[in-house]
Order: structure tokens, then sequence, then C-alpha cells
């Protein structure tokens, strides 16, 4: 990454985004159960709590206003105590609500979650998803015209329950026709090809239906190789000059017309109850594009504020604080290496296999992030370490490093294929990987396995060690070498 992504995040604050679609409230019943029911084999759930927040698009608005943009909510909603209750939440969340409409007769979208511990239990599903009535639809057509005046940034959250009705699609389109910024994460994305949007956000369900593959036959491989084949066709069918292809835990893939897919990770999390991870991809996506981020990068950020929210427990946001705080690598620098064995110890208890990897990683290049992410897809946990500055002198001399570690760290941080980074001061490996205890040891370079200094330590633990190629043309000692020689002209 040849960007600091923390300044971006920074711009969203002068960011004005409106969004579009159907807002929902989402409803947390949670309980405790010990017993069935008479009437029907069924567990009897004690109430103990109640608790809501804002779901669908609502959450994709509140999200942007965590992030720091000021945002306006366009949408309609019931003439009833949820929609009084959608109201406040999003208002406690700092949106403005002048655009989220009252409908008499209609019912709020609301999406019930019951659990009993930490086991859920139910969904209900309620409220008006029939198409809104022309007054109405000329209504929010009107709010969408006056917020789009001042409006940055219009991000569409269409899940096909009738808000983004004819006038207001036209509203949209007449919006777009000037030439303003526009993401789309909608259940029909081909609605919206003629608006040829900035970005698009379909997860893997909504690719095939874009591609008129069924979903079972994509997963008959891992789901994220099988979408990078599907770049040019989604791109196509969607008119969009960035498609972001969200496919739950294996991360994203970004897309972009003339250039090679590039892949996110999600960070492994045993047992997330967390809902609404893709409402705060498509947030941050769109405001880090509208920022002017590449797609990489801006990849990257959504990337890292969905994996905020996983860590959370129902619908939830994702502060720019937080942002900054994942970005510049808050839980994946580890000093301790007992304590780094403990975490991966939870997640091989989940089923992950763990990957390390180690080197300097002086002036971070691409062939480095393709090499990191070749080295994350063969297991789930990557785990990266990284000679101190002191180890890096004695390898590679007294004029390196360039980079002290704590940028090292910082930078390599803000890659999502990796999941935790631990400095070393030796200038062998040998004692984390003891500590690590890898499933995989992966390296990089044109030798054989048999002559890895460490590969025979990892296989009696029970490791396989596997090499990587290193991308042509790509080599910190050139680069720098490159640079020495144009500063001697």
């Amino acid at each position: 990454m040849n960007q600091s992504l923390i300044p971006i995040v920074e711009g969203f604050a002068g960011l004005r985004v409106m969004v579009v679609g159907d807002a929902m409230l989402d409803v947390f019943v949670r309980g405790a159960s010990t017993r069935l029911c008479r009437e029907a084999p069924v567990p009897v759930v004690a109430q103990e709590s109640r608790t809501s927040a804002p779901g669908g698009a609502a959450n994709t608005a509140a999200n942007a206003a965590a992030l720091g943009a000021p945002v306006r909510m366009l949408a309609a909603a019931g003439d009833d105590g949820e929609a009084v209750e959608l109201r406040s939440a999003l208002e406690a969340a700092g949106v403005d609500c002048g655009g989220l409409l009252a409908v008499p007769g209609r019912r709020t979208l609301t999406k019930t979650r019951v659990s009993a511990g930490s086991q859920l239990l139910l969904r209900l599903d309620g409220g008006t998803t029939s198409p809104i009535m022309e007054p109405d639809d000329a209504r929010l057509a009107a709010a969408v015209r006056a917020a789009g005046r001042e409006a940055d940034v219009c991000i569409v959250s269409d899940y096909g329950y009738g808000v983004v009705g004819t006038r207001v699609f036209e509203a949209i389109a007449g919006w777009r026709r000037r030439g303003r910024f526009l993401v789309v994460d909608a259940k029909d994305l081909a609605r919206y090809r003629e608006l040829e949007p900035d970005a698009v956000k379909p997860n893997f369900e909504e690719v095939s239906r874009l591609v008129s593959i069924d979903a079972h036959v994509l997963r008959g491989r891992a789901a994220s190789e099988s979408v990078r084949e599907l770049g040019e066709e989604v791109l196509r069918a969607t008119g969009a000059k960035v498609a972001a292809v969200t496919i739950d835990s294996e991360g994203a893939v970004a897309f972009e017309p003339g250039r090679p897919p590039y892949r996110t990770y999600a960070t492994p999390f045993a047992d997330s109850r967390a809902t609404g991870a893709g409402d705060t991809f498509t947030a941050a996506l769109a405001l880090a594009l509208a920022a002017r981020a590449g797609t990489p990068a801006a990849a990257e950020i959504a990337s890292a504020a969905a994996g905020v929210v996983v860590r959370k427990e129902g619908t939830c946001c994702c502060a720019a604080a937080e942002l900054r705080d994942a970005l510049s690598g808050g839980g994946k620098v580890v000093g301790d290496a007992v304590r780094l064995a403990q975490r991966l110890s939870e997640l091989r208890r989940a089923g992950s296999r763990t990957v390390f990897t180690n080197g300097c990683f002086d002036i971070i290049h691409s062939g480095h992030v393709a090499y990191l992410n070749a080295a994350k897809a063969l297991g789930d946990v990557l785990v990266v370490g990284v000679n101190s500055d002191e180890s890096v002198r004695r390898l590679k001399g007294p004029q390196r490093p360039i980079n002290s570690l704590a940028d090292r760290l910082q930078i390599l941080a803000a890659l999502s294929s990796i999941d935790f980074l631990i400095p070393f001061e030796e200038d062998s490996p040998a004692k984390i990987i003891e500590a690590v205890r890898p499933d995989v040891f992966a390296k990089g370079g044109d030798y054989a396995g048999s002559e890895i200094p460490e590969a025979a330590l990892v296989e009696s633990l029970g490791g396989a060690v596997h090499v990587l190629a290193y991308v042509d043309d790509r080599s910190t000692t050139r680069l720098i070498g490159r640079i020495r020689e144009a500063a001697a002209t």
C-alpha cells in the first residue's frame, strides 16, 4: 500500500452524505431458556432485555455518521411506534432525519432476533414491503432532490422493499447525471446499470444472480477464487467503475476495469454475533472512494471498518477513532509470543489454520503485498514476524533499515491479509515458530524447502513448509539501488 490510509479517514468529515433506501429497525430480544413449550417442541424464552438499533439503509447512514461524515437519511417509514424508535436511534447516532418520511398506513420495516444465552433462536421480519404509493414516492423524490443540492455522496441501500420507487429512482438518476458521486448496494443491481455508479457493493449471492450462475456451483471452490474470475462480468452487468464483492468470512474482492482484482481478508473471530457488517463496509467504501482513495486503499479501509463491528454484538457502528486504531495496527501487533500463542489457540479450537511468515519488510512494495496475499491463502490466520531494527542492521548492513520498526509495523497492519504481527530481535524467528506452532510456514524465494533453516523445526512441530515465488522485478534492495542511482545523477 503506497499511501497512508489514516489521512483518508480524516477526510471523511468534509463529505456530505445522503443515504437513500430501506431503513429498518433491528430489534434484539435476549433471555434464558430452560424448558420446552407444552404446546409444541419449541424453547420457552424468559425475556431479560430488549434493545434496538438502526438497520438496513439506516445502519449504513449511522455508520457513515460514526465515521465522521454529516449524513441525511432519506426513506419511508411507517406512522407507528417502530418509526419513532428508529428516528430516535438515528438522531442519537447523529443522522439528520429530515428526509425520513412517516407514511400513514405503512408499517416500519423491522427484523426482530430472539436469542437465549448465546444461541439465536428466531428472526421475525415485519413491516410493509410493497412499493410506496405515488404521493409518497413523489414526496420522497422531492426530499432526495433537496438533499442532493448539498450532498457530495449518495449511497443507495435498496433491499427491494419498495422505498426506491419510480420517482425516487428518477431523482437519483437526475442527481447522477450532474456527475455526482454514487455508490449502490442493492438486491437488484441491474436496475441501476444505466446510472453507471462510481461503485457497487454486491454480496456473493447477488453476484450469482447478476451473472446467472447458481451460487452452489460457485461455492464448489473457495468463493473468493470463484468471484475473481467474474470481475469483468460484474462490472459489465452493473455499469459500475468499481465493484467490491463481499464474501462473508472470506473478506472481499474489489474490481476495476483494466486492473487485477484486489483481495481483502476478514479477520477470523470466533462466535461473532454481529449483524450489518456489510452496511458498515458500504459506508466506509463510499466515503473512502469519495475522498479520492484508490480502489485497493478504499477496500482495505472498508474491510477494516467491517472488521471492527464483527467483534461487537448486534447491529453496530464503527467509529472513526476505532477505524484509525484498526488501520494503525491496534490489536494486530502482539509483543509477547506467549500471549500470541494463547490468542492463536482460541482460533485453532474454532478450526482455523495458522500460517506464519517473516521478513524485514523495509520498503513495502507490490511484491510484498502479493506475497502476503499468497501466504494468507494457505490458511485462515496469517501471523507475520518482523525483524527489529537491530536485527535488520545485522542482516542487511549498517544503512538499513530505511524505515523504523514502528513505521514498518504500522504499514503492515493496514493490510487486511495480516491478522497478527510480532517483532523479534533475533536473526532467526525460531523462538516465535516454537510458540506459534504454525500449520504452514510460508517463505518467499527460489530455493527448495529443505534449504530453509527453519524447515526442520516447523516439520518437527507438525507443520508444513511452503515456498512462494517472489514477484519478478520487485525487491526492496533493487528499489533502494534505483533510488540511489537516481540521486547520484
